[in-house]
């Protein structure tokens, strides 16, 4: 079962980088538009990065989707969730109503979501479920039904789940990405939806980074002192299992379905050459677990919102990407991914439409002597 991984992994070693010819000739046309050197900053960096992933200097991300993993956790069991596992499974069901956060965004900005059951715990109505991702050459408005169980086990009493489990969630997130290649999206962002899955993250975030429990854990969805703490204890303790394991079995251990599939997604953008946006702690973490599966995903990896959560400073600085934005957001779902989309659409705008100096009739040499002294 682990030989496609090995085979992607291996893949994406030799093919995951990026086009230093198209870098060096993005480099070379945002020294000539129309602006100082570097006065668009990140936008710039975007733009740069872009033409490195599709080998062209002038892109367009105006075909976009998000891919959401809908999974219950166990360890709710022990009281470190403030909301009811049914959360998940009526806001699984309201993603496809366009009746979330993220999926209001969607709606309105005409980004398109695949919604995955990976593992709810309670039944979906069999009538909103689909076998197939894809449905007339875009994603399908159901339920992609890859229900692996009725959620994870108690990752406090036991491992989470098994590794043929952890491979075949990761294998679904690869699936998802090839369906977004195949339907020829520009871009794609990663999501979630999970009670508990702030706790199987702190426990994959400690057991990845070192960290301490109380150096990752937060209170989710609003946790009260006493859960915050219990919270803390058993990621601590969970953690410590996973002395000398690869990062299949801590994502098996102490891990959730959906995390795994998350991890699947972000590979199979280094697989299929996509850019993919990273939205908040969740999904940073699950995109750690793919750097550090496969260090060439994070040529493809753009950011987000800054979220509140105190554990994602500590994984994205783990693998070097930053926020775009900070809006105070906490609320998961992949909700920074439409905001960020827009921000890399602006960066497209700019290096595709701007006039360069001679376009615009501007003599540049006033610029020189601020470059000389690197006064910018």
């Amino acid at each position: 079962m682990e030989t496609r991984l090995t085979s992607v992994l291996e893949h994406i070693k030799e093919h995951g980088i990026l086009d230093e010819a198209a870098i060096a000739q993005a480099q070379s046309r945002q020294k000539v538009l129309a602006k100082p050197t570097g006065a668009l900053g990140t936008l710039e960096d975007i733009s740069i990065q872009l033409a490195g992933i599709t080998g062209q200097v002038k892109n367009c991300v105006d075909k976009r989707a998000i891919v959401i993993m809908s999974a219950d956790n166990g360890v709710v069991e022990e009281g470190v969730a403030s909301a009811p596992q049914s959360v998940t499974l009526s806001q699984t069901i309201n993603f496809t109503r366009r009746l979330t956060g993220v999926s209001s965004m969607a709606k309105h900005f005409g980004i398109d979501l695949l919604v995955v059951d990976i593992g709810v715990k309670l039944p979906i109505p069999e009538v909103l479920y689909t076998d197939s991702m894809v449905e007339d050459n875009r994603l399908t408005n159901k339920i992609y039904n890859k229900r692996l169980a009725n959620g994870t086990k108690n990752l406090a009493k036991e491992p989470a789940m098994t590794r043929e489990q952890a491979l075949t969630a990761i294998y679904t997130g690869l699936d998802a990405a090839k369906a977004i290649k195949d339907c020829d999206y520009h871009i794609f962002g990663v999501g979630e939806m999970g009670i508990g899955n702030t706790t199987t993250s702190a426990c994959i975030l400690s057991a990845l980074t070192g960290a301490t429990g109380e150096e990752v854990v937060g209170r989710g969805g609003g946790l009260n002192d006493e859960g915050l703490a219990k919270k803390v204890r058993i990621v601590d303790e969970a953690v410590a299992k996973c002395k000398d394991d690869d990062i299949i079995d801590i994502l098996a251990k102490v891990g959730g379905f959906d995390i795994c599939a998350m991890v699947g997604a972000f590979l199979g953008a280094a697989y299929y050459r996509l850019p993919v946006v990273v939205d908040g702690y969740i999904s940073a973490v699950a995109a750690l677990a793919a750097v550090r599966l496969a260090p060439n995903v994070f040529n493809f990896l753009f950011g987000s919102h800054l979220s509140k959560e105190q554990g994602y400073k500590i994984a994205v600085d783990a693998m070097g990407i930053k926020p775009y934005f900070d809006l105070g957001m906490r609320l998961g779902e992949g909700s920074g991914c439409p905001i960020s989309f827009n921000i890399i659409e602006t960066a497209c705008a700019t290096m595709n439409e701007m006039a360069t100096f001679e376009e615009g009739a501007i003599d540049a040499d006033y610029l020189a002597e601020a470059e000389k002294g690197n006064f910018f």
